[in-house]
């Protein structure tokens, strides 16, 4: 089977570096696959995607050597399945509250008989290769977003859950969660100190942490602080800013 990169960089200690996809289309997915993000995910919750977009997008990534991953809109299994067997080599699930809800979302990424998937790899056997049925219970990525007051009550649970490889920080929604305005980057101290003891617990249970960015700064000290992977950036941003960028330097030339 065709190896994740993802888990081989985090066996090797290193930090991974994750794209976003916000835009429904093959070839924004092309095009940000080649800008030499460690993965690329296909954003199915908030998101112009829709599952029936997945499969072009999972096939423009393929084209690289970039991690193909999809958030999942919600913690339900004939979903998660769907997306793994249209080729996602990671799974992200929002809003998870439980210990039984990670078990869930981690079942759902597992074949029998430490899961529950459903057997039928149509193209993920011929991105993964011949023996990914054998395989991919140990190459599959499961991470789970902690955003809720009630994810952070369960947070020692969730992370205990066996099977589960990383949690997820949504920033905008644990802003909610400890009543504050949802902003991505959230200086508030009380902000980085629950993202910290979110890492924190993580390592402890042996699992990874995962910080969702808007900028390079915030990553490089998601970075510094210990976070596994950082979210840098997604296609709709970068266009957002890139357009902004032209458009002032054009208004400060011509003043």
């Amino acid at each position: 089977m065709r190896p994740n990169k993802i888990k081989q960089m985090w066996r090797d200690g290193k930090n991974v570096t994750l794209g976003w996809l916000s835009v429904s289309h093959g070839f924004t997915a092309e095009v940000m696959a080649r800008q030499g993000f460690d993965a690329l995910c296909v954003d199915l919750q908030h998101g112009t995607s829709e599952l029936n977009d997945v499969l072009p997008m999972l096939q423009a990534i393929s084209q690289t050597d970039t991690v193909p991953v999809v958030r999942v809109a919600w913690n339900e299994p004939a979903a998660i399945m769907r997306a793994l067997d249209l080729g996602a080599y990671g799974i992200i699930v929002p809003l998870v509250n439980t210990a039984e809800e990670a078990a869930m979302a981690v079942a759902a990424c597992r074949y029998p008989p430490v899961g529950m998937r459903s057997s039928g790899p149509v193209r993920a056997v011929q991105y993964g290769g011949a023996d990914y049925q054998a395989n991919a219970n140990d190459e599959i990525v499961i991470m789970a977003m902690i955003e809720t007051k009630e994810g952070l009550a369960n947070l020692d649970a969730i992370c205990a859950t066996p099977g589960l490889d990383a949690v997820y920080i949504g920033p905008a929604d644990l802003s909610f969660a400890l009543g504050l305005q949802p902003r991505g980057d959230n200086p508030d101290p009380t902000h980085l100190a629950t993202c910290d003891k979110i890492l924190e617990t993580a390592h402890k249970h042996g699992i990874k942490a995962v910080m969702h960015c808007a900028s390079a700064a915030f990553a490089a000290g998601a970075v510094k602080r210990g976070f596994d992977m950082v979210m840098l950036t997604s296609d709709l941003a970068c266009m957002i800013a890139g357009a902004r960028l032209q458009l002032d330097a054009l208004k400060a030339e011509t003043a």
